[in-house]
């Protein structure tokens, strides 16, 4: 099976069930399970935007000029703080409108240890699976992007933004009591809420005290005691037993690969 590779989709169940998007064929991982995989490099690598062949993938999937003009690859969505819209240099536009301006949730998860998050209502739980949390927890609803990056760095003071990938894959991250949690760090970080309520108004930001945790359990037989990551750039060539799926990670027994930094890549997938 030939295509070219785009971040595996899952759905919530316990386990999470994945499949791997392979152009427009769509391949299930889970009854692949402590099988043998091989994926071949081809050597082409497409444009997930526009279609185009590229000699380099930019921000995961992107040609060069796609890369530099899309709003989806500007460094905003990365650090919704650092939002320029207002000043009226949005790349564009009514594409903010549609993506920035609308619901956002503050959340914390337990990846390789507590963090904070944020995304939009229609990436939960999708947006949880892919960073590998096996807890997560919604805290606040935001009036924009904006609004849920100026939260998530007031929280961010007291509890990391981020994920340690490696520690994910080993699974490391002890259990956590994630309500008791978020009435710890809310009760931090109450000035700096209670100033961008009165900057943007008091619905701009609504805490969710009856939001419940979501408990995220992935096929994994076996995880890794120490990490080798692969990469199809300096090896086209990679095999081995699929000891797992976890984030949007393949978990074999000769390494792990990340699927998502590779879309657009044209490979030969067997199993």
């Amino acid at each position: 099976m030939i295509g070219t590779l785009q971040k595996m989709k899952t759905e919530l169940a316990s386990p999470v069930n994945y499949q791997l998007p392979l152009g427009e064929q769509r391949l299930e991982l889970n009854p692949l399970l402590g099988k043998t995989l091989k994926l071949v490099h081809t050597g082409q690598i497409f444009c997930l935007h526009c279609g185009s062949k590229t000699k380099k993938s930019f921000n995961q999937g992107y040609c060069y000029s796609c890369f530099i003009k899309l709003a989806q690859c500007d460094m905003c969505i990365m650090k919704p703080e650092t939002c320029h819209y207002s000043k009226g240099t949005c790349r564009e536009p009514e594409w903010a409108q549609q993506f920035c301006f609308q619901p956002h949730f503050v959340y914390l998860a337990n990846s390789s240890a507590l963090k904070v998050g944020i995304t939009r209502s229609t990436q939960i739980p999708t947006r949880w699976i892919d960073q590998g949390a096996t807890q997560a927890l919604p805290i606040l609803q935001a009036g924009s992007r904006y609004i849920s990056g100026l939260a998530e760095i007031a929280i961010a003071k007291y509890v990391s933004d981020k994920t340690s990938w490696q520690q994910m894959l080993k699974n490391s991250a002890m259990r956590l009591d994630l309500k008791a949690e978020a009435v710890r760090l809310l009760s931090l970080c109450e000035p700096e809420l209670t100033a961008i309520r009165e900057q943007f108004g008091e619905q701009s930001l609504i805490l969710l005290p009856d939001a419940q945790p979501v408990e995220i359990n992935f096929p994994v037989a076996t995880y890794p005691a120490k990490v080798k990551s692969f990469n199809l750039d300096s090896n086209p060539e990679i095999s081995g037993v699929l000891q797992g799926i976890k984030g949007q990670y393949l978990l074999l027994d000769s390494g792990v690969i990340n699927i998502r930094k590779f879309t657009g890549y044209e490979v030969e997938f067997m199993a």
